[in-house]
């Protein structure tokens, strides 16, 4: 009898279940209608085609005009976005798949075009290395530009975010998402207020690890309220130290964080792993640690094959894997996996903003050829 494959075993998420663990991971696209950064048909086209993944996760979403850093990328905060997100869900539910919305704030990964001028916000007020990528309204043409010091929030201000990403994960279920996903990692404005080198506040909101871990838990608990805790999941990137987040105390951090999830019942923790050559290890005695303080489902993403991805099944680190690149190109890849079949190439150059290219012309592989 042929051994089982742990990557082709059915699971449950967010009380759907699955045929599978390959995960789409959210992949920033740039592709909303504007003005208005609306989801549109041709976004509906492109999750669709890739329903077959035990579910997706979509490209990060801002939960308010402040926590946008990046151009063309979708909103969640307007009633024509959540019509255009619906647009969306319906797509993708059509092909029997299951799709989370990212929940995102980019904090002070944003420039002052985006603001009327303002400065991006952030837990402190710290210079740092960091490029957004912004198309030039003269020239139409995108390109990475450098991210300006930002200015720190006020108490009041902190609250009015918690309450946006409440609104957010309310919008998501009118929407008819099957469950949302907060955006804790990559530098974005959670990943801010964990880590000692981008939060030097002096109030309740920094210096501890309790103090850094308070943004965390009450955006949760405002995501939990209004969606649940079996359809509120969270991303977290322990190893990150581009964009000025190499914090010596982010490890511990990220273990207390786990523990606090663990309590509220989330539907998933997502952990995204460092995918750039000299990249810092994801260590195996890490994801122990991680294990034991969190039971519940976890999914990785991070420069996946499927060999590596039957590894840390097989471990026990973690319940799914998601893929990005690999999605991208290959609307059918969970089949491609299963199967040994091809893969088509990733174009790099197509990845944020533009047309169709690159973005709803990956075709499928004939059916004929998994048999």
């Amino acid at each position: 009898m042929s051994e089982i494959n742990p990557l082709f075993t059915p699971t449950v998420v967010a009380g759907r279940s699955a045929p599978h663990r390959v995960v789409m991971a959210p992949m920033t696209r740039a592709r909303s209608t504007q003005p208005g950064d609306v989801p549109n048909a041709m976004n509906a086209t492109y999750y669709a085609q890739r329903a077959s993944a035990a579910f997706i996760v979509t490209e990060a979403t801002q939960i308010s005009p402040q926590g946008k850093g990046y151009s063309f990328t979708p909103g969640i905060h307007s009633a024509e976005q959540v019509a255009g997100w619906k647009q969306v869900t319906e797509a993708v539910h059509a092909r029997g798949g299951r799709i989370f919305l990212q929940l995102w704030h980019v904090g002070r990964m944003s420039h002052p075009d985006f603001h009327d001028g303002g400065l991006p916000v952030a837990p402190s007020a710290i210079p740092f290395e960091g490029k957004i990528w912004k198309v030039d309204p003269a020239t139409g043409v995108g390109a990475m530009v450098d991210t300006p010091t930002p200015c720190e929030l006020t108490k009041a201000q902190i609250q009015d975010i918690v309450r946006d990403f409440a609104r957010g994960a309310r919008n998501a279920m009118a929407a008819g998402f099957d469950g949302v996903e907060i955006h804790g990692a990559n530098g974005y404005l959670v990943d801010q207020f964990l880590r000692t080198t981008s939060n030097h506040r002096n109030d309740e909101y920094g210096g501890s690890r309790e103090n850094r871990l308070r943004f965390l838990e009450e955006v949760v608990d405002a995501v939990v309220e209004v969606a649940g805790p079996e359809r509120t999941a969270i991303r977290l990137a322990p190893f990150l130290t581009a964009r000025g987040m190499d914090c010596p105390d982010i490890l511990p951090t990220i273990l207390e964080a786990a523990e606090y999830l663990q309590r509220r019942g989330i539907g998933y923790l997502h952990l995204v792993e460092a995918d750039w050559d000299d990249a810092p290890q994801f260590t195996e005695d890490y994801r122990r640690q991680l294990r034991r303080r969190f039971t519940r489902p976890i999914v990785v993403a991070g420069n996946y094959d499927k060999s590596r991805a039957e590894w840390v099944l097989a471990k026990g680190y973690a319940d799914l894997v998601a893929f990005g690149r690999p999605f991208v190109a290959n609307p059918d890849l969970p089949r491609r996996l299963q199967h040994d079949l091809p893969l088509a190439e990733f174009d790099s150059s197509r990845l944020f903003g533009g047309d169709s290219k690159g973005y709803i012309d990956y075709a499928a592989l004939p059916e004929a050829l998994a048999a």
